[in-house]
Parts: C-alpha cells; structure tokens; sequence
C-alpha cells in the first residue's frame, strides 16, 4: 500500500454521480495566469470534482510567492462549496519544489557550488529573489564553507516561514495521486514502470524514459491503474502544449513559463479507458 503520508487518494462521493478529476498544469510563476484560470475554473466546477495540481508552482516565473498565494486563496474557495473536503484538493512535488527543497539544504551537499549552478539554469533563480536570495550572493556563499551556507540556507527559510501558509504549502505536497477506484494515477513528471508506486522516488518530479513506455505496443497499463496523467516535462519547453494522450498516458502541459499558456484539463474518472479529457481551461 502507498504511504498516505506522500501519496494522496482522491475518493469519490456517494452523493453525487459525477467523476471528474481536474488536472492543472506547470505553474512556473505565473500568478496572473493562474488567477485568471481560478477564475475561469471557478465557473466550471461540479458538485464531485476533484482537483490536482501537477507540480512546478515555484521558479522561472516573475511572481513565485503571488503563486503560492494563489493556489492557497483558491483552495480556501473549493473546499468551502458543499460537498468539498480538503482532501479534494492536492499538490504535487515537482522538479522546482525539488530543487527548492535541496537548495535550502546546500550546506549538507558535497559540491554545494555545482548544485547551485544547475539549478540556476534551471530557473531556480525567480524562486530565490522570491525569498529574498540573489544568484550571485548565493554563489559567492558556495565559496565560503558550509557555515556561511547553513547561515545563507537559513535566511531563506525563514523568509519562507515567515510568509503565512507558505511553509505548510510545501510541507503538504505529494509525490503522487491517485483515484480510489485506481482509474486514474497522476505524477508530476513521470514514472519507472519497473516499480511499484510506494518505491518510486526521484522519477515522480524528475522523469525519465519510462513514461513513454506506458504506450508502447503490447504494454500494460502500469501496475492495475488504468491511466497515468503526468504535467511538465522535467526540462525545457514543451514540444506540443496541450493535452496528449496514449493508450494508457497523459500529459497536460500548457507552457507557462516558457512563453506558452497555463492550461487546466478535465478527466472523465468512470470511463473504461481510466479517463480522458473531457474539458479544457486556458489562461
């Protein structure tokens, strides 16, 4: 069984037919597309709808801790309508939250410089200036020992903690999500089909060849879920933003944060098929 701690199950209510999954696509700091989307998302939610979003709400973006307080308002907003429970919202790790997470723990890395730098070119940078950490400051420290780092990781974290909600934001993120009925299983960026959902780790946010793998001739799908939705790519833009579907994959990914849109994709969670996409909201 997976861990309920780091996985989350979203279960249907039996006061209502409809089975409907939501599915909201790399953030990447784009608060103004976001709340347009809310708000466009607002309008089209059905008494039973269940909402995910698929990681990558932090970095590249001009406006990170916007986003955040964003996605915190609306969730405040879905869970009071009748019906709605906290758990029928979830976030999802994704390769940003990753390297924020790592990032705030240098001073433990052994090449705590070259970290840095990759994540640099990752757009880890609009994270920082987010929580009041520059680039260069930051690659500077990484010269300096892991006393200077400890001291510059932990400036970060408190400006993190001392901006309400957004700790427990990250705290509460999960690796992956799944449809009581196992119809529906939604990661981040992929998944190792060659292991079972509680041993998956860094493929979940990082991804990786196996996801492509779901749809190839004679596969099954991945373990006795029907479907497997994943959002960003873990690197570089996206080749096609939108929604492609498989035989037994997903991927929803609108752009932002590379020039293109933020996308929300609707799932039919009772088809035979594990779902497909009924809907669409852009912004």
């Amino acid at each position: 069984m997976a861990d309920s701690t780091v996985f989350a199950t979203l279960r249907w209510s039996r006061k209502t037919p409809a089975r409907r999954v939501w599915a909201i696509s790399a953030i990447h700091g784009e608060a103004e597309r976001l709340a347009i989307l809310h708000d466009a998302l607002g309008q089209r939610l059905q008494l039973g709808d269940r909402l995910v979003y698929l990681g990558n709400y932090l970095g590249r973006g001009p406006a990170v801790r916007a986003t955040l307080d964003e996605l915190i308002a609306f969730r405040r907003r879905v869970i009071a309508l009748p019906g709605m429970f906290a758990s029928d919202v979830v976030y999802l790790r994704g390769c940003q939250e990753e390297m924020w997470h790592k990032t705030l723990q240098l001073q433990f890395a052994t090449n705590p410089g070259e970290v840095l730098a990759w994540t640099l070119g990752q757009g880890l940078a609009a994270t920082l200036a987010a929580y009041g950490g520059a680039p260069d400051e930051g690659v500077s420290v990484m010269r300096q020992g892991a006393v200077a780092i400890g001291k510059w990781t932990q400036k970060l974290r408190q400006a993190m903690n001392q901006t309400p909600g957004h700790a427990d934001f990250m705290a509460a993120l999960k690796r992956a999500a799944f449809t009581e009925d196992h119809a529906l299983l939604f990661v981040s960026a992929g998944i190792d089909p060659a292991q079972p959902l509680a041993a998956q780790d860094d493929a979940l946010w990082w991804g990786g060849p196996g996801f492509a793998q779901l749809d190839a001739p004679g596969a099954a799908p991945y373990a006795d879920y029907a479907r497997v939705v994943r959002g960003a790519k873990p690197t570089g833009a996206p080749a096609q933003a939108g929604v492609a579907q498989g035989a037994h994959s997903a991927a929803v990914d609108g752009g932002a944060g590379f020039g293109g849109h933020l996308l929300a994709a609707c799932f039919d969670g009772t088809g035979s098929l594990g779902g497909t996409a009924i809907d669409m909201v852009t912004a």
